[in-house]
């Protein structure tokens, strides 16, 4: 079976809550990685010392507590460098992890498998951090209506797994990209000469279905915004009393963002002033890994 015909998952997986991004997406990002891994000639290691019809089972284990992401990923870069490669999946992405779960029974040619492994394993530990600390911040503010964003601080390439990770650890996305919303900030403002002349421009430049928002560091900016009938409000580096006068200026009016060095432990405060949304940039650009490991089975 080749990636390109056929979606990653078998039938021996567990659905996942959210949905899997489509192979064509993810082949040409793992395609790209193991070919820099490769280089010109190969894996010398591997092939020096692993016969040609040489097989072996692993599996991918987990070696501390998380939520398991970026499945999809791991098992392309397998079957890219050998299609024999077979799966066992019994935790799906969005999973919880404790340490010792085994998340997959991997068995097939050794050569395959070892090559593969670092490519694997770099792009799923790196999603399952970013899913098991967005996990965490939702679970730290449960009880209150807010929910936990992204930004567009993602590793160049990456935009699209970073975000799916998030969303598999309970987060919500931000816009993909400066093309599919507005978003007004102070150095926009500054060039426009104003809050009211850089929203005017944004809403005659832009089609009736995008939405506006405005960064505001103050309560007469905001203010200001309400008068011009913005979507959104960006609270922009606001503490939690500042936080829930706006949202209280604002009355349901737009819907209201708080952004601005947000950690685990200022966001339950950050969420009981009432904010709709609390975006977090570290989530995808700096966010720690998670420990899993490939084992053999003997």
């Amino acid at each position: 079976m080749t990636v390109m015909n056929k979606p990653v998952f078998t039938a021996e997986m567990k659905e996942a809550t959210v949905p899997p991004l489509p192979a064509i997406m993810i082949e040409p990002l793992v395609r790209a990685a193991l070919l820099e891994d490769l280089g010109r000639a190969g894996d010398l290691t591997t092939d020096a010392i692993v016969p040609a019809d040489a097989r072996t089972d692993v599996a991918l284990v987990a070696r501390q507590p998380g939520v398991v992401a970026g499945l999809d990923f791991a098992l392309t870069a397998f079957r890219l460098l050998d299609p024999d490669i077979h799966f066992k999946v019994g935790l799906p992405d969005g999973s919880r992890l404790t340490p010792g779960d085994v998340i997959a029974g991997i068995s097939g040619p050794a050569r395959g498998i070892l090559t593969a492994e670092r490519v694997a394993l770099n792009f799923m530990s790196h999603m399952s951090g970013i899913a098991s600390t967005t996990r965490s911040i939702v679970d730290a503010i449960a009880g209150h209506k807010a929910r936990i964003c992204c930004t567009r601080k993602t590793m160049p390439g990456l935009r699209a797994a970073q975000k799916y990770a998030l969303r598999v650890g309970g987060g919500s996305n931000h816009r993909f990209g400066l093309d599919d919303a507005v978003l007004i900030k102070d150095n926009h403002v500054a060039i426009a000469g104003g809050v009211r002349p850089a929203v005017e421009r944004a809403r005659a430049g832009v089609g009736h279905l995008v939405k506006i928002e405005l960064e505001v560091d103050t309560l007469a900016q905001l203010e200001e915004a309400l008068s011009l009938g913005v979507d959104a409000v960006l609270l922009d580096n606001m503490g939690p009393d500042m936080l829930r006068e706006a949202v209280a200026m604002v009355g349901g009016r737009a819907i209201t963002e708080a952004s601005g060095r947000i950690t685990p432990a200022t966001a339950p405060a950050v969420a009981a002033s009432g904010v709709d949304l609390i975006s977090i940039g570290w989530l995808t650009h700096s966010v720690t890994v998670l420990d899993i490991g490939l084992d053999h089975l003997g």
